[in-house]
């Protein structure tokens, strides 16, 4: 058995590959489409890792997919696959609802074929994760609670109505089909590797360029 990565060579993705190897020795298979945020550089020290197999392909290819389920035979899925940058998804809208929307309604689809054809004992074991945002609930005024999972989705933008749509599809996988799903909606990630257009890195990178650093909304 092995754990099926989508996302592997992205900043999230990446980091958690490393760490995951670092403290257990299990077969991860990583999944990755290699736009401009995924980077090998990124998974460079899992070089010559006996337990790290990378494959470049995109959760929207079906026939991959399902080729690679069948070859490793995975307990789990993590889907970290997303594009996530919300000016990115304003400008360019198509491709947010390709990968988060479309990518994951073919990856569901492929892993429940897979899953229907496991035997009782390991379909009890099997987990599809999937990787979300807390901007699915909208946005905090300065008088709101912090948000909770039972808070109604608000997405603003296109980035944010895409991983709403993703997460409602893998709700309705598992209320469906019965597919074994779990969705975590985190805040903001940080840390090594994290692209330069996120906004620590592009606010360092601007100060030691001497140049302005950006502020969003009204900048109070």
């Amino acid at each position: 058995m092995s754990l099926l990565v989508t996302g592997a060579a992205g900043f999230i993705g990446s980091n958690y590959i490393t760490n995951y190897l670092a403290s257990i020795k299990e077969k991860v298979i990583g999944l990755d489409k290699l736009t401009y945020a995924g980077n090998l550089e990124n998974l460079k020290e899992l070089e010559g890792d006996e337990n790290f197999i990378f494959i470049k392909g995109d959760i929207n290819n079906s026939n991959l997919i399902a080729d690679i389920l069948i070859a490793h035979e995975p307990r789990a899925v993590i889907n970290f696959a997303a594009e996530t940058h919300v000016d990115r998804s304003i400008d360019s809208p198509d491709t947010f609802i390709q990968t988060n929307i479309v990518g994951t309604y073919r990856l569901l689809e492929e892993v429940r074929f897979f899953y229907n054809e496991l035997s009782d004992e390991n379909k009890k074991n099997f987990r599809f994760l999937h990787v979300s945002t807390d901007e699915v609930y909208g946005t905090l005024s300065e008088t709101d609670s912090a948000f909770k999972e039972c808070k109604k989705y608000e997405p603003n933008s296109p980035y944010s109505a895409s991983k709403a749509s993703s997460d409602h599809l893998v709700r309705a996988w598992h209320q469906t089909y019965g597919l074994p799903v779990l969705t975590t909606n985190c805040s903001n990630n940080y840390g090594p590797y994290h692209f330069p257009e996120k906004l620590i890195p592009l606010s360092i990178l601007s100060a030691l360029k001497n140049q302005n650093i950006p502020i969003y909304d009204d900048g109070k």
